[in-house]
Parts: structure tokens; sequence; C-alpha cells
């Protein structure tokens, strides 16, 4: 539920008490009770991506979400997707006190997080108070302002468009919206058709959006999950394709809503927004032929559980309806040359995970830069050799002019 309330918003505990004990605790008691099989007491995988920001609710869920999303990135090898005053630049771990500027990463604000007091931003233009339905406050007052954080780009609290995907009309406040193929099938890189000269913003193709804005690309996609009673049996997004993105070194959005509810009447409205929820899922938990849990982000910051994925509800009346990936994409940030040596510098993921039962960290991105020494014709071939870092120094490296790219190695 995307209500800031958070009275309703607690995780499933169809195998553990939402209590925070040893995880050894948690299994006995597990085990005493009849819901794990002996044989099982070792999860058979137990996996978390490090360094995970955990914010407060702040002006949406998914704004909050995306930006425990692109503040994880930040941290993770796109230093330039949060450059605001917080933190000197790096997206904080949390959004408590000092740190609550981070903020303006999904909802920018006149006077806030370093911007100028005459500059209105995400805050000022759209957002009057959690689900209403007026109109957005810049209409008629000034110039809307041209988008510059995570919530304009999504479409957040931006009350603009009619019949969105024959569903609802959006947004209202605090709320944004997702174009899924109803058929369970992959949508990558979708952009939804414009409404007249009004061009539709959702969350997948925001994120991209606001990618290349922060000068980056990314490939993003969102689907259905296989469980959803209104997914065709046999397609939607399953708990192996959940695991693959964490072992590959990639957090996914998940979409909570109720499975019967795709609007509603609120105020002046009749086709208002159905209830929904924002979460970020950073690991999961598997016990052979038992339990498919994950770790959320719940965008409350607070602390994190474990959710039965398969769960319906996860909470209240909302259950995951489907996913959103997001593959951002390395870039050569610099080539330096000094003397016969060449540094070459790129942005691109560098993931951790941690492994609970083994008790290790291993990095999950690994590079290759390439060199040509012509564009026409092209002839990349490797120099160097594969590695986690973001930049490599090559000695005696070039005669005469050369063209570099790097390319993120297959995991």
């Amino acid at each position: 539920m995307n209500n800031p309330t958070k009275t309703n918003l607690a995780p499933s505990t169809n195998w553990l008490p939402a209590l925070n004990l040893p995880r050894a605790w948690l299994i006995a008691v597990a085990l005493a009770a009849g819901l794990l099989a002996p044989s099982s007491s070792r999860a058979d995988r137990d996996v978390q991506l490090t360094g995970v920001p955990n914010y407060d609710w702040q002006v949406g869920c998914f704004g909050t979400a995306s930006g425990n999303l692109m503040g994880y990135w930040d941290r993770h090898g796109f230093p330039d997707f949060y450059t605001g005053s917080t933190g000197d630049g790096l997206a904080p771990l949390d959004s408590t006190s000092i740190y609550s500027g981070i903020r303006s990463l999904w909802a920018s604000q006149a006077g806030f997080d370093g911007r100028p007091t005459d500059k209105p931003g995400h805050v000022d233009d759209y957002y009057v108070d959690y689900e209403s339905a007026n109109s957005d406050p810049y209409l008629g007052n000034r110039t809307e302002h041209l988008p510059d954080c995570i919530g304009d780009f999504i479409g957040l609290s931006q009350n603009k468009w009619t019949n969105m995907n024959n569903e609802c009309d959006g947004n209202i406040d605090g709320y944004s919206f997702v174009f899924w193929d109803t058929n369970g099938n992959q949508r990558v890189n979708f952009i939804p058709p414009p409404q007249g000269t009004n061009a539709v913003r959702d969350i997948p193709s925001g994120l991209r959006a606001w990618t290349r804005y922060r000068g980056g690309d990314a490939e993003v996609f969102s689907q259905l999950v296989d469980f959803n009673p209104n997914c065709p049996p046999g397609q939607g997004f399953t708990f192996a394709n959940l695991k693959a993105e964490i072992d590959a070194g990639y957090p996914v959005l998940v979409f909570l809503q109720p499975y019967t509810e795709f609007s509603r009447s609120i105020g002046l409205m009749p086709k208002a927004n159905p209830q929904i929820h924002g979460m970020l899922v950073y690991g999961y938990l598997a016990y052979p032929g038992a339990f498919t849990n994950v770790y959320c982000r719940t965008s409350w910051g607070d602390s994190p559980q474990p959710y039965d994925w398969s769960a319906t509800p996860w909470t209240g009346t909302l259950s995951v309806r489907g996913v959103i990936g997001y593959h951002p994409k390395p870039k050569v940030r610099s080539v330096c040359l000094n003397g016969p040596n060449v540094t070459v510098t790129w942005d691109g993921p560098a993931s951790q995970l941690y492994d609970v039962v083994m008790g290790t960290t291993t990095a999950l991105h690994y590079y290759q830069l390439e060199r040509s020494l012509t564009l026409n014709p092209a002839d990349f071939q490797p120099v160097g050799s594969p590695t986690i870092d973001l930049t490599i120094t090559l000695p005696e490296c070039c005669v005469d002019a050369a063209y570099f790219r790097v390319q993120l190695l297959p995991p």
C-alpha cells in the first residue's frame, strides 16, 4: 500500500516471525513448528546484494523505491547518478537526519538539497497531498519545470493522462503507472504511446529516460509475475528469473497491486490509480523444495524482512503484479595519456553479492577493455586482463591514434 501511515505494511509471516532475532534461532523455531523438514534446515541459497540504500517514504512509494535503486547504482559504479549536496554527492545508505536531502534524487523542490529557492521542482509543480486528485499546482501559476529528478521522468504525481492502458487515468499524488504486457511477455525498452502531443510517462520508460538525462544509458523491462492470476498460464516472470537477476547483480523493483482493482474513484476522478506499492528486491532466501523468499527494501526505511515471493497477498490486499528490471550500461568516462601510458576509466555495474550461508562476498561484474587503431574499419581487440575495477592503465600503449571501448563480460 502506498499510504504513508505504514499501518498495514507488514511482511509475510508464512515461515518467519517478523522479529529481529538471529537466523539460526528462527530456523530452529521453524523446525520445531514443523514448518521446515530437517533436511531443509540449511538454506540452499541465501544471498543479498551489498550496500543497498534503505530510504524512508517521501512523496510516493515508487519515487522512494526508484531512489533506493538509483542510490544503489550511485554507490556501485555510476557516481554521477546523484550529485547533490547530501553526503558530499555520494548517495547515502539511509535518508534520516542529515541525509534527508537525498529525497531530491526522486523529488526535487525549491530551496531543498542545494536547489535555489526561486527554482520550482517536482514537489512544487505536482504534489499537493498524498492521493490528492487535484490539478497539478503549476497549472495556471507558472511554467512547468523541465524534468530533473526520477519522479519527473516516471510520471510520479502528474495528473496529466487518461485511459492508461485501458485501466485508469493518471496520476494522483504519490502514484505512478506501468504499461504491462497483459499476455505475460517481457517488454524491453517499451515507450508508451503519446496522447496527442503529450508524451506519456511510466516507470520503466522513465527510469531509462532519467538515466539518459544523467549521461548514461540502460536497458529496462517490465513483466507480470507468473503467479499473477491475470497472467496466462506458462507465462510471466518466475522465481528462477528473479534469482538470475540477483545473481547477475541487478536489484529488481516489484509492483504491488490488488489483482481485481485497476482503478478507483477519488474525488472528481472516477478512474484514478488503484492502490499500489513499490519495493526493491535485493536478495533471496531459498530452501530446497520448500520456501522461496526475497529480501526487500520496503520504501519505508524500516528493518528488512524476508517476503514469501509467491504469497498472495504480500500485505493487506496487495500482491505482486509484476516486476521492473533495470540494467545500466557501461560507459567510458575518460582516456588519459601519461607519457607512454594510457589510463582508461569507465562507469559500469560494480555489484557484490554476500552469501549468508558461506559467509563470502563475491564481485559480480568483470570488464574487458578493447582497443582499435582505426575506426575505418574498426578492429577492436582485447587489451589488458579482465578486471572488476572500473579503470585500467596500459603501459607502452599506443604509438599513434587509438580508440577504446569497454565490454561487460557475461556472468
